[in-house]
């Protein structure tokens, strides 16, 4: 007999806001070929040597700045998540991170370990990009096949367009959308161009062709950009926000090679210098507030635009525990429930 479960998975966190913990945990991030994606010896170099003797001090700065007494918020939030959903569905469901603690071995383990054969794999990340969905799902692939061979494990798509996800989003920023405000920017993290290149499976299509991004095509599967421009569109079709109103940019690049632009950064000191006084920003990338949302949009992004000009900016909170983010998690459950059971 076949027992279904649930394997919820997020980005992750230092174990502390210590030096050593968010240095371990950068470590483990940027080797990640998939984020990084150098070949090892220039990726090694790079990390080690250029990267890691000065950045862990800078980051334990910024993660101090948001720590809570219960640890990191995206920990904190993403079990609760887990234990709100567990709450709605009748089988098992685990939480793991693609790096650091919880791991994918211990929460295989405990799936196991309660009767579980079908694992299903929920990331934590709407949109595909390989420094983050595709990832999460070779992490824990590599894990069932090493220590778990026995197990079968399926993973739910890219859910950017998902009616529920949208109107989830909408749910939880209701509230915000009803205040005085001059612009919304969908600030999405961003990836360097290339890997969109990567994953395009035509090998001709993204950044190449006019307009790559518009209407339907077989590498929007696969496209970041395309997914985070069709989920904006969603969102504001869904919520009423009036053209000329909103926009999208892309926060969060390392390096000097093109990330996706425009740039969040470059952005809001461009709508302070253009008049814009009052600002809203969401983060639809992230389903959990983290470091990127609460300090690099919230704290250094708010001062960016309000010394630029700017009056006000209000950080839109992600989706977190909102009841119909719950809800929508557990309509990919019940689907993939009754799919399995039908099969």
């Amino acid at each position: 007999m076949s027992k279904k479960g649930i394997l919820l998975m997020n980005l992750g966190s230092p174990d502390s806001t210590a030096v050593p913990d968010v240095r371990k945990y950068l470590r483990e991030f940027l080797m990640d070929g998939r984020v990084l994606d150098a070949p090892y010896p220039i990726r090694w170099f790079i990390v080690n040597c250029l990267i890691l003797p000065k950045r862990p001090k800078e980051s334990a700065h910024a993660y101090s700045t948001i720590w809570t007494k219960e640890g990191s918020p995206l920990i904190v939030t993403s079990k609760a998540v887990r234990r709100l959903l567990q709450e709605q569905v009748d089988v098992p469901v685990e939480l793991c991170m693609r790096y650091q603690a919880p791991t994918p071995e211990t929460a295989l383990a405990s799936l196991q370990k309660q009767g579980v054969t079908d694992v299903h794999l929920i990331p934590l990340f709407p949109h595909y990009a390989m420094s983050s969905f595709e990832t999460a799902i070779v992490r824990v692939q590599d894990a069932v096949n090493r220590s778990f061979p026995e197990l079968r494990l399926t993973s739910e798509e890219a859910y950017y367009n998902q009616p529920d996800y949208i109107e989830a989003m909408v749910a939880n920023a209701a509230e915000y959308l009803k205040q005085d405000y001059d612009h919304l920017l969908f600030s999405y993290h961003g990836i360097p161009e290339r890997h969109l290149k990567k994953s395009d499976p035509t090998g001709s299509h993204c950044l190449m062709a006019q307009d790559c991004c518009s209407g339907d095509h077989p590498a929007h599967k696969f496209c970041y950009r395309a997914q985070c421009f069709k989920t904006t569109e969603l969102f504001v079709q869904k919520a009423g926000i009036p053209t000329g109103k909103w926009s999208i940019s892309f926060q969060s690049r390392l390096g000097r090679d093109p990330w996706l632009k425009p740039y969040t950064d470059f952005e809001l000191e461009r709508f302070a210098k253009a008049g814009v006084k009052k600002m809203l920003v969401m983060c639809p990338a992230f389903v959990s507030d983290c470091l990127e949302t609460i300090e690099e949009i919230g704290v250094r992004g708010k001062e960016t635009f309000e010394s630029a000009g700017g009056e006000s900016l209000t950080l839109i909170p992600c989706m977190n525990e909102h009841p119909r983010w719950i809800e929508a998690l557990a309509g990919m459950v019940r689907r993939f429930t009754s799919a399995t059971a039908v099969g």
